[in-house]
């Protein structure tokens, strides 16, 4: 039989596994219009342990109202910066020596499935419409992707970064 951990259980484990290191990867939120993704976002990054978030553009920051609804609280946990100019953190952390991925479908996409970073890593995330803009996309070093075998050629963009940054999380640790 299984059985499943107590509230009690759950909560000691986390207050233990949040005295773990983050895991060397932060993100680039550019554009995304929904605040209900944001907030799904910021708690898909709390279990993965991301270093940062940067929310750029038009992404809403805390404490704008529909983040906390999705988050639970993980906007108070993962550390956050709003910069309006997503290519200018980009090139920051390029320059501090982070590999820039972009979650996006291209013809030189690898999938998330197999990429293994050599060293810390952004993972720059795109508009719910257009996804990573052609001038974010030219400072990318990689871009990879979730193959879609359906008749959508998509999934929503929280759902595809809770995929990417698990995925990632896995292959930085190994």
């Amino acid at each position: 039989m299984i059985h499943k951990l107590s509230h009690a259980e759950i909560l000691a484990r986390q207050v233990a596994l949040a005295r773990e290191p983050r895991v060397p990867l932060v993100v680039v939120l550019d554009d995304i219009r929904s605040l209900l993704n944001v907030g799904a976002i910021f708690r898909a990054a709390d279990g993965v342990g991301v270093e940062k978030i940067f929310l750029c553009g038009i992404t809403g920051y805390p404490p704008q109202g529909g983040i906390a609804k999705t988050a639970l609280g993980a906007e108070e946990s993962v550390p956050w910066e709003y910069h309006k100019d997503a290519i200018a953190v980009v090139n920051s952390l390029k320059e501090k020596g982070y590999t820039i991925l972009a979650l996006e479908q291209a013809r030189e996409a690898v999938s998330y499935e197999t990429f293994v970073p050599g060293g810390p890593v952004c993972l720059v995330v795109g508009n719910e419409i257009e996804g990573v803009s052609d001038k974010l996309m030219a400072c990318c070093d990689l871009a990879i992707e979730i193959e879609m075998r359906g008749i959508k050629n998509s999934l929503n963009v929280a759902v595809a970064f809770g995929v990417a940054a698990f995925s990632l999380r896995r292959n930085v640790l190994a």
